[in-house]
């Protein structure tokens, strides 16, 4: 048996990624979207447009008042993983942190029916201290949100890949 994994973490150094973030918002904080750096914001018009298929970004995020318009797209949104979910921080009334920190290099950690962890640290690219930073952020926030996990034997091993290469499995 596993338990459930799920939440956010922000990576120190990114995930290399240039990720494009649309957000549902009306006035106020539309321009505060607007302002922080969000690709895409609107209201009716941007749900119309997800409703069409025109899926052009990585991560949504709402405000509460317009989760009952977002609502109506969870066929759509949630087989892609992209729904907003305030427990993740994609529904959330302070609009300018969710933009930057989804910017920045924030992470969903999330475990599959195996109960395995896939998650991306950062870009072949990267050097060696900038990937084991963003390791150690990753192991210490599981660490601090599922401590029963590191009291017992659930964890049997950790390997690291690229995308299209063998994994190297590390020593616990």
């Amino acid at each position: 048996l596993f338990r459930s994994i799920k939440g956010v973490v922000n990576l120190p150094n990114g995930t290399g990624k240039n990720i494009r973030v649309a957000v549902v918002a009306k006035d106020e904080n539309a321009k505060k979207a607007k302002d922080s750096g969000a690709d895409i914001v609107g209201d009716k018009t941007l749900i119309q447009s997800i409703e069409k298929g025109e899926i052009n970004f990585d991560r949504l995020i709402a405000t509460p008042d317009m989760m009952v318009m977002v609502g109506k797209l969870g066929q759509i949104l949630g087989p892609k993983g992209l729904m907003p979910n305030p427990k993740l921080g994609s529904v959330t009334d302070n609009i300018k942190k969710a933009v930057i920190d989804a910017k920045a290099g924030q992470v969903e950690i999330k475990n599959d029916k195996d109960g395995n962890i896939g998650i991306s640290i950062g870009r072949k690219s990267f050097d060696e201290k900038k990937l084991l930073e963003n390791f150690k952020v990753v192991f210490e926030n599981l660490k601090r949100d599922k401590p029963s996990m590191f009291n017992s034997e659930i964890i049997k091993n950790i390997y690291i890949s690229g995308t299209m290469s063998p994994s190297l499995k590390l020593s616990i």
